[in-house]
């Protein structure tokens, strides 16, 4: 399992077997059943999380209690409230198992001490915290700027496996439309396809 995280790692930076041991030394294996909550609004986030197998996503509620989903992290994915983790500040989004899954987790203290143990670390992290920014403003101008549809293909292209296995709600919350609309969505991707 933790063969997966270090594969995960040394795509930015290599490792040196000492190295590797540091971090493995760092981690633990957990097992998270299907809607277990590993993160509620008000909590500071405490823990790095890695997706071993399974998928698990974060969100919002809004005012009236609609999930507004904000990322999914399937397998080989990293997941977390980088507000809370790093400035300590309470949650403002959930974090839940969609399905049973497995992940491996870093705490904040550990995660903090293998930069100094293994300072190649920093530059791996700069380089997937870039991205995770980079992905997020591509959402944001995706949300406010493509029409709905696009933004189903864009959920599509971007996890080909997801889109069969997914609650549709939660697909729906994504891209930011009702399940009722998501339904003329699939449906319309149907034609897209056959023409």
């Amino acid at each position: 399992m933790i063969n997966l995280l270090i594969e995960n790692i040394v795509k930015y930076v290599e490792l040196e077997p000492e190295e590797k041991r540091k971090i493995a030394a760092v981690v633990s294996l957990k097992k998270v059943k299907r809607r277990e909550m590993l993160l509620q609004v008000g909590e500071v986030q405490k823990s790095i999380i890695f997706v071993v197998k399974g998928c698990l996503r974060s969100y919002a509620l809004d005012h009236k209690g609609f999930e507004h989903v904000l990322q999914f992290a399937p397998n080989n994915f990293w997941i977390g409230d980088l507000t809370s983790l790093k400035l300590k500040h309470p949650s403002i989004l959930y974090i839940d198992a969609i399905f049973e899954s497995e992940i491996l987790v870093i705490s904040h203290t550990d995660f903090e001490a293998l930069y100094h143990a293994v300072p190649k670390l920093e530059r791996c992290f700069r380089i997937l915290y870039e991205r995770s920014i980079a992905a997020s403003q591509r959402r944001i101008v995706e949300r406010q700027t493509l029409p709905a549809f696009e933004r189903y293909l864009c959920f599509l292209n971007r996890f080909p496996d997801l889109c069969h296995i997914l609650p549709k709600r939660m697909i729906a919350s994504y891209i930011g439309v009702t399940p009722e609309f998501f339904s003329r969505l699939v449906h319309l991707s149907f034609k897209h396809k056959k023409e």
